[in-house]
């Protein structure tokens, strides 16, 4: 028993043991940690410390004149010359006593609301920044006082690194020590930049409202207040929308500061933003640069892509800017050039294999005092039927490898699962047509026809990959332009690449910024990928070479420059039905006109239309409808001349094929296939056609028939006839002419005349002579077996004349054949007082006073005209112009044709009459 007792004891002493023993195991790791821990911060604090104390010993000096004035910014060209300086300019320099006290609490509440507790740095606001990097990442959310914005500003560069945080925090400190707060407020106040080259709030005042700051309203200082966050983005002028998001954002901080009440706040977001904003006529220019509207989209760049950069830092800012084309561009956009006093343009050049911008239109006489620059400020225009390439024929091309002989159905539709109906500009429909013909006819219906096929998100990644979003790429109306937040720039740009062999690059206006030290620079590298195969590139570009030709139809023709190979498109927005009511329009009225095209040096995008939607362009003008089209034709010749600019190169993976239009599948044409249905067009490698089209079987000419030749001895002629059928294709009789041949005694057969008329009459017959005559029928090209006929002239003997004999009379002065009767051998006809011996078939002799017969000066042969082409440019078909033509044979003898057929000169078809007989000399 008492055994059993002590193991038990024994056991609950070592139980115990092992309890403490784990106690004291745990409670010493922890001790550990805790000494780890604080040795680390210690260790950290004095590194960083240390760091601090490294960074600030190489900080720049204060400096007053600094502290005060703004460094400017420079701008260069392609050429290293400087075209725009930032920050040079007078400014309105305003005195703390003179601040109103409304206006220094918006910019406190905005931007450093303890600025009078801390003495350069905001601990608290300092705490709230560390803990949004640790989990948003460094450089999320700042913490930057006033004091280190004067400072920023004044002496450092604009970049999120801690050598620069660390300088920056050791410069306010100092600045704090130096000067009271009231110097440092006046700093700021007349330092900060506010919009383009905008210096301080006093001069804002005058720049934006035309007024001191004393004579603003609380509204209106509120905007000026949150300008500086991002300058150009909330510049009222330009972009009032954000401006006045800004401006009720700062009310809202002034009332939650207790700077204003609740009811003030409200009833000052209530007012428009602009209130009290000066009139665009009386806005004066903030700076002297000549390239104004191409320096807008390099300070939005400089904005978008390094929100960092202050003008105010002393930036070298290098840019994409070709004097020579913006001069071009500026040019053309004189109000002299412009069709009416208040249209205007935007226009965007840019260089076609690397998207670099070379030059911008900003409109018409482009000043600082403009509220938009038309060549990005119309992104909430549709850019009409400039879309198709980019949303309807390009895809289709890519992803179905349709060819460009594709056929499409012109014809009635409306949008799917609606009742409204799509319309082409001439409310007609053309019936079946290839898909290169769509598109430079501009239809409508088959290219929502194309849309449609292509699937959605082909169709989207598509116009993704050139650089166009949105929400409407779903809808069939985009199909044929109704678009947005596509402006000069971005339509540039997309059709570049399909001139660079499918290759987008991100347009851009910035090669590289040089900081303040000289050394430090960032450099922008355009950013370029493939868009499409290089098929879907050519063969596009090459149905858009057709809109910018002679071709009937083409929708481009005022854009044509000759030498150069140009491919483009034009587009054209309409009203809807309630504006048309709305704003008392008339017909042909349109808001806007687009022309996009490229060369394989150039893309330039033109939009054409008036500030306010409601006043409309005429298109019934052509010089309004065509504007753009000639704006283009104006700068895209100037920036050419003198350059090589090479052809549009057709890649390996695109073969050509002559096929039959409206076959469908397409099918190669045949050898029977009409001419007029022939077209060679366009495949990507490996989906031409490869069966020959068997709609058109050769048809059969039949020779003709009762061919006769009647001999007239009395004006030495001959009266040829003969009767035809013609042949019928699809029930229809086709055009059918007979060429006629003739030889001389046993000679080489010459031509005398091809004709439409089943008759001739030849004329110069020399009597002792065998003429042989021959006659074939030709229809669709086509030549039937000839059908010949001979006429054999025996000798004229003439008898001798005595000295006493007289010649009979006769009013020709040629030699009579003794009776009076026949042809002299001079210039009369010699009829005397004996009857005719014409023994010419009735019907095939022309009747005396039809004209038909040759004059006695034998100038009756017409003379030869150049065939008129046809308005389409296409070939003219079977020359009939040869009436009259000399033939000369291996003998001499010559043979003139004339036709005996009525014929009007106006007229542009063939003549219907059945008059049998032509007429002509041998």
């Amino acid at each position: 028993m008492s055994e059993k007792a002590n193991s038990r004891g024994q056991r609950r002493k070592e139980l115990e043991k092992q309890k403490k023993s784990k106690k004291t195991s745990t409670s010493g790791w922890l001790k550990r940690i805790i000494v780890a821990c604080f040795i680390i911060g210690l260790a950290g604090l004095l590194f960083g410390g240390g760091l601090f104390a490294f960074y600030a010993s190489s900080a720049p000096k204060l400096d007053e004149e600094s502290l005060k004035d703004p460094i400017s910014s420079e701008f260069y060209d392609i050429n290293g010359e400087v075209f725009a300086t930032i920050g040079s300019e007078s400014r309105d320099y305003v005195n703390y006593e003179d601040i109103p006290k409304e206006m220094e609490a918006a910019i406190l509440a905005t931007e450093d609301v303890r600025f009078y507790k801390h003495n350069g740095i905001d601990f608290y606001r300092l705490g709230g920044a560390v803990l949004a990097n640790i989990t948003s990442g460094f450089g999320s959310q700042g913490a930057s006082t006033l004091t280190q914005q004067v400072i920023k500003n004044s002496f450092l560069q604009n970049e999120k690194t801690l050598k620069r945080k660390a300088q920056e925090a050791y410069l306010a400190y100092q600045l704090e020590q130096k000067y009271e707060k009231e110097e440092i407020f006046e700093m700021y106040f007349n330092k900060v930049l506010m919009s383009g080259n905008i210096y301080g709030f006093g001069t804002a005042s005058e720049s934006f409202f035309g007024r001191e700051l004393k004579d603003l309203k609380l509204h209106e200082m509120a905007m000026l207040a949150g300008m500086p966050q991002s300058p150009n983005n909330f510049n009222p002028f330009k972009h009032p929308e954000s401006a006045e998001k800004r401006r009720n954002i700062v009310l809202r901080l002034m009332e939650q500061h207790g700077k204003i009440t609740k009811a003030e706040m409200e009833e000052a977001q209530a007012i428009p933003l602009s209130e009290g904003l000066l009139a665009e006529e009386k806005r004066k220019p903030s700076n002297s640069t000549k390239y104004l509207a191409f320096l807008d989209i390099v300070l939005n760049e400089l904005a978008a892509k390094s929100k960092d950069d202050s003008l105010a830092d002393g930036l070298k800012v290098y840019t994409t800017l070709d004097p020579q084309a913006q001069g071009s561009v500026e040019a053309a956009f004189s109000g002299d050039n412009f069709p009416t006093k208040e249209i205007q343009a935007g226009m965007t050049v840019l260089d076609t294999k690397t998207g670099a911008i070379v030059a911008v239109g900003g409109g018409r006489d482009y000043g600082p005092s403009f509220e938009f620059n038309f060549a990005q400020d119309v992104s909430k225009r549709g850019i009409g039927s400039t879309v198709k390439p980019i949303l309807d024929y390009g895809p289709a091309i890519e992803y179905l490898n349709w060819s460009t002989g594709h056929t499409l159905v012109d014809e009635k539709m409306n949008y799917s699962n609606s009742d409204q109906q799509i319309y082409n500009f001439d409310n007609e429909y053309m019936g079946a047509m290839t898909m290169r013909e769509a598109l430079y006819r501009s239809r409508n219906i088959p290219a929502v026809k194309a849309f449609k096929e292509v699937k959605s998100d082909d169709r989207k990644d598509f116009a993704n990959s050139l650089g166009i979003t949105g929400d409407y790429l779903d809808y069939e109306s985009a199909a044929i332009g109704a678009t947005t937040g596509i402006n000069t720039i971005k339509l540039a740009a997309s059709y570049a690449a399909f001139g660079n062999a499918g290759v987008f690059s991100e347009p851009f206006s910035i090669r590289e910024i040089v900081y303040r030290d000289g050394e430090t620079k960032k450099t922008f590298k355009p950013k370029s990928k493939p868009a499409m195969k290089d098929s879907t590139a050519f063969m596009v570009t090459d149905m858009l070479r057709d809109v910018v030709s002679e071709r009937r139809g083409a929708s481009g023709k005022a854009a044509i420059i000759p030498g150069l190979d140009v491919a483009g498109k034009t587009g054209t927005t309409n009203y809807t039905a309630k504006e048309f009511n709305d704003y008392n329009l008339s017909e042909g009225s349109a808001p806007d006109i687009w022309f996009a095209g490229y060369t394989t040096n150039y893309s330039i995008a033109v939009w054409t239309g008036y500030k306010e939607r409601k006043n409309a362009i005429n298109t019934a003008d052509s010089n309004e409808r065509t504007f753009a089209q000639r704006l283009f034709k104006d700068v895209m010749s100037n920036v050419s001349e003198g350059k090589d600019t090479p052809r549009f190169k057709r890649p390996n993976s695109v073969v050509e094929a002559t096929v039959e239009v409206g076959t469908s599948p397409l099918r190669l044409a045949s050898e029977f296939t009409p001419d007029n249905l022939k077209q060679t067009e366009l495949f990507v490698r490996g989906s031409e056609p490869t069966e020959v089209s068997e709609e058109y079987e050769q048809i059969e000419v039949d020779a003709p028939s009762n061919f006769k030749a009647d001999y007239s001895e009395g004006d030495q002629s001959a009266t040829l006839s003969w009767k035809h059928k013609a042949p019928k294709r699809d029930k229809d009789e086709l055009d059918v002419a007979f060429e006629v041949s003739f030889a001389v005694d046993g000679g080489s057969p010459s031509v005398l005349q091809t004709t439409n008329q089943e008759g001739l009459i030849v004329t110069g017959i020399t009597p002792g002579s065998t003429y042989t005559f021959s006659v074939v029928a030709i229809a669709d090209g086509v030549r039937s077996e000839p059908t010949s006929t001979t006429l054999e002239i025996d000798a004229v003997e003439v008898p001798e004349q005595g000295e006493d004999e007289t010649p009979g009379e006769g009013e020709g002065d040629g030699q009579g054949n003794g009776e009076g009767n026949g042809n002299g051998n001079g210039n009369g006809q010699g009829n005397g007082e004996g009857g005719s011996d014409d023994d010419s078939d009735e019907g095939t002799t022309p009747p005396e006073d039809d004209g038909t017969t040759p004059p006695e000066d034998d100038e009756s042969t017409p003379p030869e005209e150049e065939p008129t082409p046809p308005e389409d440019g296409g070939d003219g078909g079977e020359d009939d112009s040869s009436e009259g033509a000399t033939n000369t044979t291996e003998d001499g003898n010559e043979a003139r044709a004339a036709s005996t057929g009525e014929s009007d000169s106006d007229s542009d078809s063939d003549s219907d009459s059945d008059s049998d007989s032509d007429s002509s000399t041998p």
